[in-house]
């Protein structure tokens, strides 16, 4: 009878929430560790939803629930043909992420020396927090920065390579052609952005800003 009773305790607690929802967690993790390479090498998931709540089936379609963030709180949908099961998971990433080498003023504009890369938990990070180190490359800060404190994008804007009342050549391209006049910026750009420039006939044109400062535009 004690034998008896001890396999029904183990039978009941293999089919218990919690048993069934560790049973989805290698593959929640593969899953996020595939998605998250080249941001994290360690990634740990936290099944949060109910065992009667996981896919019936082996090999589930993994996908993410409307959500552009990679880590924290997050919905997977989990289908198995036409049976379709969303599961909520907390997901732990850890990586290397952008932080102010030395007090950085206003109005700055960043050089190598201004940032450096700090290794710590990117699902506890402030959002947009800078990963990519390059992209503080001659950024223009806009607010004050202790050292040690994460890089924000939203903190930085890319330096003007076009400002406004500079002469610039405009350059128009189409299907086997192309066309080139000076005239003059209008507004401040960033490489990529869009400068509005006024041309010696007076007409407005418009186009994107390229690495050399030009006008481009696309007929």
């Amino acid at each position: 009878m004690r034998n008896l009773k001890r396999t029904l305790a183990m039978m009941l607690a293999l089919l218990s929430p919690t048993a069934m929802a560790q049973d989805m967690t290698p593959q929640l993790t593969d899953f996020f560790t595939q998605r998250l390479a080249g941001f994290s090498d360690s990634v740990v998931v936290t099944v949060r939803s109910a065992g009667n709540l996981m896919p019936q089936c082996e090999q589930p379609a993994l996908s993410v629930m409307g959500n552009a963030r990679l880590w924290g709180n997050q919905t997977v949908l989990a289908q198995c043909g036409t049976d379709k099961r969303y599961i909520q998971v907390m997901v732990a990433a850890t990586g290397n992420y952008v932080v102010a080498a030395q007090p950085i003023a206003r109005g700055t504009t960043l050089t190598p020396g201004s940032v450096t890369l700090k290794r710590g938990r990117l699902d506890q990070l402030p959002p947009r927090t800078m990963l990519d180190i390059n992209q503080a490359q001659d950024a223009v800060m806009l607010r004050d920065l202790a050292p040690g404190q994460p890089v924000q994008l939203s903190m930085l804007r890319q330096s003007w390579r076009v400002k406004a009342g500079q002469k610039v050549q405009v350059i128009a391209s189409g299907d086997g052609f192309s066309v080139n006049g000076e005239g003059q910026a209008l507004n401040n750009a960033a490489v990529a952005q869009n400068a509005r420039v006024r041309m010696p006939s007076g007409q407005v044109v418009s186009g994107q800003v390229d690495s050399d400062g030009n006008i481009l535009i696309n007929l």
